[in-house]
C-alpha cells in the first residue's frame, strides 16, 4: 500500500540495538517509511548467530568487541554515534533508550528531527533494579527526554506515565501486524504436532524472569493432556529447560529456539490458546502490552492473560480470551483448564477474534507515523 499523498522522499536512519532478525515492529516501520515514499536505512548489530536478512529497504548490522554490560552499550552507541554523524540523512530515528543518546547528540550537531519510539519503560525493567546502570539511563533519559519534539510509544499506560513524568504528548502506536501480512498455515501433521491433545503457546523473545514462565512449566504437572509450546528465547530458558526435564515433563513442554514470524506463526496457528503471563513486579510489566497478543489474534486463536491493565482493555474489548489472577502453578493449571474444556467460550473467542484482527491493523496505527512526518518540514 503506497500512500501518494506524502511529499518528496527522506532519507530517515533508523536505530535499534538488536539484530533485526526478529524486531517486527521496526520492520512494519521501515516498510511504513518506504510506502510513504522515503528512504529508510535500519541500522543494528550483527551477532554470530545472526541469519542473512533479506529486506525491501537497506539494512546495516554493526559488529562489536562486546555483547553484553556497560562495554556494550557504551560501544553501541560510539560506533552508532559516528555511523550517522556522517551518513546522509534527513530524519533520525532512535528505537528505546539504549539508541537514544547517540541518536540524540547526532541530531543536535547535525540539525536533523528525531523521532523516539519507546517500545517499553526501558528505566523500569528488572534487570537494572537496584543497579548503578539504572542511575546511568535514568540521567540520560531526564536529560534527553523533555528536550524531544517526537515521542511515540506502544500503549496509553506508558504514555500516561511519561506524561505524567516529563510533561511532554506522547503519540501512541500500538504494535500490531500488518493486515496484508498472511499466515502461512500448515496442519499439526505438518509440523508434527499431536492431533488428539489441547495445545498452548508462548513465544516471544523476552521470556524473562517474572514474566510467568517459571510457574506455567510448574503447572503442566496438573495438565496431563495438554502439550505446552514455546517458542523463543530469554533468560530463563535454561532454567525452564532444567525444571522441565527434572519435573519429566519433556514429553509435555517442548521449547523451540527463536524463527522467522511465518515459521512461528504458523505453530500459533495451530494451536487452542496463546499465553501472555507477565507478572506485575514492576512498572514495565504492569504496563506490558505484548506483541504476542496481537500474534494470537491474527492467528484466530484466544487469549489466557494475566490480568494487567493494557491487556485487560484489548480483552474485554473484543471479547478474546480469559484473564486470570493468581500466578501459583496450581491455580493457573486450574484457570487454564477452565478456558480449554469451554468449548462454546473458545469458539465465541475465536470468531471474535476475526472482528479484532480487521481493527487491530498496522495500517490504521501507523497513521500517527504518517501525521508526524508530514509535520516535519
Amino acid at each position: 500500500m503506497l500512500y501518494s499523498h506524502c511529499f518528496m522522499g527522506k532519507r530517515i536512519l533508523v536505530a535499534v540495538i538488536n539484530d533485526l532478525s526478529t524486531d517486527q515492529r521496526v520492520h512494519k516501520i521501515c516498510t511504513s517509511f518506504l510506502n510513504m515514499g522515503h528512504v529508510p536505512v535500519l541500522v543494528g548489530r550483527k551477532l554470530s548467530s545472526s541469519q542473512p536478512l533479506s529486506r525491501p529497504y537497506a539494512t546495516e548490522r554493526m559488529r562489536l568487541l562486546f555483547t553484553k554490560g556497560a562495554l556494550f552499550y557504551a560501544f553501541f552507541n560510539l560506533r552508532l554515534f559516528f555511523k550517522f554523524l556522517f551518513k546522509k540523512c534527513d530524519v533520525i530515528y532512535a528505537n528505546d533508550l539504549d539508541t537514544l543518546l547517540a541518536c540524540f547528540m547526532v541530531s543536535r550537531i547535525r540539525r536533523k528531527p528525531l523521532i523516539y519510539d519507546s517500545h517499553e519503560c526501558f528505566t523500569e525493567v528488572p534487570e537494572i533494579q537496584g543497579r548503578f546502570s539504572r542511575k546511568v539511563w535514568l540521567r540520560i533519559e531526564r536529560w534527553i527526554f523533555p528536550r524531544l519534539k517526537h515521542v511515540i510509544t506502544v500503549n496509553q499506560s506508558i504514555a500516561n506515565f511519561y506524561k505524567e513524568k516529563y510533561g511532554k504528548e506522547i503519540h501512541v502506536m500500538r504494535n500490531v501486524p500488518m493486515s496484508g501480512q498472511q499466515i502461512v498455515k500448515k496442519s499439526r501433521e505438518e509440523l508434527n504436532l499431536p492431533l488428539d491433545k489441547k495445545i498452548i503457546i508462548l513465544q516471544g523473545s523476552g521470556i524473562n524472569v517474572d514474566r510467568g514462565a517459571e510457574e506455567l512449566v510448574e503447572a503442566m504437572v496438573h495438565l496431563d493432556e495438554v502439550l505446552c509450546l514455546i517458542i523463543g528465547g530469554g533468560d530463563v530458558i535454561d532454567q525452564l529447560k532444567s525444571r522441565t526435564k527434572s519435573l519429566k515433563l519433556d514429553k509435555q513442554v517442548l521449547f523451540m529456539p527463536r524463527m522467522s514470524y511465518d515459521q512461528m506463526m504458523s505453530y500459533t496457528a495451530c494451536s487452542d490458546v496463546g499465553l501472555t503471563l507477565d507478572k506485575d513486579t514492576n512498572l514495565n510489566y504492569r504496563f506490558s502490552l505484548p506483541n504476542k497478543i496481537f500474534d494470537y489474534i491474527k492467528a484466530g486463536i484466544p487469549v489466557f492473560s494475566s490480568d494487567l491493565p493494557e491487556l485487560r482493555r484489548v480483552i474485554d474489548a473484543y471479547g478474546i480470551g480469559s484473564l486470570f489472577e493468581s500466578h501459583e502453578p496450581e491455580k493457573l493449571a486450574e484457570s487454564l483448564k477452565m478456558l480449554l474444556n469451554d468449548n462454546e467460550k473458545l469458539e465465541i473467542c475465536r470468531q471474535n477474534t476475526v472482528k479484532a484482527a480487521k481493527e487491530l491493523s498496522w495500517e490504521t496505527e501507523s497513521t500517527v507515523l504518517i501525521d508526524i512526518m508530514n509535520g516535519i518540514e
